[in-house]
């Protein structure tokens, strides 16, 4: 049994599907108590929330430095929380900000870190990280050895989301000192993009995404169209971004965002090694492309070559008509 420590991302109080992945994943995977963490505004009302996904322990802190400062606050606060748990594996969500952290957390701490993984399993204390590398053509299997906490960051996705039920759990505020390098950069606004009614695309389970083969930024039309069919989140390829057909937070690569959803329908997108480093882990590829020898073929679990504007409206007809 190992003492596992979830690093719980959080909308304002809402804990993000990843962060439930997680915590599913430490259940499983680990085999101990799971115990979390939630930094910033509505931490508290987020930990409330954690007991039904088997958490006995969470460790908040919401004061105002939390949110005012970037990194050198959180990580701080990281830190306390590992030391006071006594936790030998920390489990965070695989996003730029957070990685950040946690990859300043291990410094400090002496700790090993892994990022990007796509899977775990036991192996004694330990936690045995699979990763997808050089661009997904390889995976490797990664381990940290010793006393010291290992720090392992997992894609969205990977796992599923799973409530165990549960009492609900001690709540323990933490006392976090801040360095003075802690206020070196300050929060000084904070813009919300618009949502609309789609997923967020890195935690979406489905996926519709559009490349140059659209011809024109009119083409994403029939990109949204299927996406709401399906109830999923629209991406693109770095081609149509750069052409200004779809803005650039869509952008799903190397370069963009990596995605793992459970369906993924890639609209005349060739399949670049870029491209496929970021959606490539997702678990049923779905493609459609007039090209039958673009590389996107060689990953699909399903593929139609022909031409999407004539493919699509079909299909979306199909849907639409089965759930009707």
């Amino acid at each position: 049994m190992t003492d596992v420590l979830v690093l719980v991302d959080h909308d304002h109080g809402e804990p993000r599907k990843v962060s439930r992945q997680l915590l599913s994943a430490a259940r499983e995977v680990c085999g101990g108590p799971v115990h979390a963490v939630v930094l910033g505004a509505g931490a508290r009302d987020s930990a409330e929330r954690l007991g039904a996904h088997g958490v006995t322990t969470v460790y908040t802190w919401d004061a105002e430095e939390a949110d005012r400062y970037v990194t050198e606050t959180r990580t701080a606060a990281l830190c306390a929380a590992i030391e006071r748990s006594g936790a030998r594996v920390v489990l965070f969500p695989a996003d730029p900000f957070l990685t950040d952290v946690a990859a300043r957390a291990a410094v400090r701490l002496g700790a090993g870190i892994i990022t990007d993984a796509v899977g775990l399993e036991r192996d004694g204390d330990a936690v045995v990280a699979t990763k997808a590398i050089f661009g997904g053509e390889m995976t490797s299997r990664c381990t940290v050895r010793g006393e010291r906490p290992e720090l392992v960051g997992v894609k969205a996705n990977a796992f599923d989301a799973s409530e165990s039920g549960g009492a609900a759990p001690e709540l323990v505020e933490l006392d976090v000192p801040l360095p003075g390098q802690a206020a070196r950069a300050e929060v000084v606004e904070v813009v919300e993009e618009a949502g609309g009614e789609r997923p967020e695309m890195t935690e979406a389970t489905i996926i519709v995404a559009g490349g140059r083969g659209l011809g024109e930024a009119d083409g994403f039309g029939l990109v949204e169209r299927l996406a709401d069919s399906l109830g999923g989140a629209v991406g693109a390829s770095r081609a149509a971004t750069d052409a200004g057909w779809y803005p650039h937070q869509h952008q799903i690569g190397q370069t963009g965002k990596t995605v793992a959803p459970q369906l993924y329908v890639g609209l005349g997108i060739s399949g670049a090694i870029q491209h496929r480093a970021g959606m490539q882990t997702s678990q049923t590829i779905v493609v459609v492309n007039k090209d039958a020898e673009a590389p996107i073929f060689s990953i699909a679990d399903f593929g139609v070559v022909g031409d999407l504007h004539a493919v699509v409206p079909q299909l979306v007809a199909e849907i639409d008509k089965r759930r009707a």
